[in-house]
């Protein structure tokens, strides 16, 4: 369990959130806040790239408790769409689009109250992996953002590639991993793509347990360091079940648990290859991928 430190000049309703086993996400806010004349809500909002309006909003209705507080429930069957959604209040009735937008940051404005978080309990997410998650795989993570308010860390997958260990072992980097929502045919691969390398990939054959759904690989850091001179080079992991052409590939990654932001958090060795640094790292979609850097003077 995760509880945000309150302030005594900090007058944002706290919001307590609990996640049960299928995903169900609880949100329970204080009696104080029913104070109008009409029942508040709540208000999901996926979060727009910078510079674009916001297009995707869902609505909670919030119910009494026997103890004054109100219960918002947002079930597994609504499948958020992958990104962040930003929770806020809507104290009086109205369609938030005509009640005033967030400024650049996001912080409240007329009609909307943007939340910050209390008791946030995560317990049934820790060992997510340790469940098979059908397809699609839907993931939903409540956390704190940077600039301490409560958001929604969502992914919505048809299948996914679970991290499951790593190991980093002088110019090698073994990984383990399990497959949600699919399973792995004869002929399967592992694929690491250049990023902005106009279809350059490099492929590994993955050694695959009995079930087809665990499997591990090795990447050899001295294949990606060969002709690097310069700058920074991406590679993005990825498996492909199928043979086909037009398989699809699987991004590898690690979403089956409590953490929604893992790139600062989980943080690996560097490896000299000659005059080259290699290191496995997360991405901001905690997504496993492979940076290559051409040392510098």
């Amino acid at each position: 369990m995760t509880r945000q430190p309150g302030t005594t000049r900090d007058a944002t309703p706290r919001t307590d959130c609990t996640v049960d086993s299928d995903g169900r996400i609880t949100f329970l806010l204080p009696a104080q806040t029913a104070a109008g004349s009409h029942p508040p809500r709540l208000l999901l909002r996926l979060r727009p790239k910078k510079g674009q309006p916001e297009k995707v909003l869902h609505m909670l209705d919030l119910e009494p408790e026997d103890d004054g507080r109100l219960r918002a429930v947002l079930e597994p069957k609504l499948a958020l769409a992958e990104g962040r959604w930003d929770v806020y209040l809507l104290p009086e009735p109205g369609e938030p689009g005509e009640r005033g937008e967030p400024g650049e940051r996001g912080e409240s404005s007329a009609g909307r109250l943007r939340l910050r978080p209390g008791l946030r309990d995560l317990r049934t997410l820790v060992d997510g992996r340790a469940r098979d998650w059908p397809s699609p795989v839907a993931v939903r993570v409540p956390y704190t953002t940077k600039d301490g308010y409560l958001a929604v860390r969502a992914w919505l997958r048809t299948a996914h590639a679970e991290v499951e260990g790593i190991e980093v072992a002088g110019r090698t980097l073994t990984v383990r991993a399990r497959l949600h929502g699919a399973t792995l045919a004869e002929g399967a691969a592992v694929r690491l793509r250049l990023r902005g390398g106009k279809g350059v990939v490099r492929t590994l054959e993955p050694r695959a347990a009995s079930d087809g759904r665990a499997f591990s690989f090795t990447v050899d850091y001295g294949e990606l360091a060969a002709h690097h001179d310069t700058g920074s080079r991406v590679w993005d992991l990825s498996v492909q079940p199928r043979p086909a052409a037009d398989a699809t590939s699987i991004r590898i990654g690690r979403l089956l648990d409590d953490v929604a932001d893992r790139k600062e958090i989980f943080v690996y060795p560097t490896a000299a290859v000659g005059d080259v640094a290699v290191r496995p790292y997360y991405t901001v979609d905690n997504d496993l991928s492979v940076e290559v850097t051409a040392a510098t003077a």
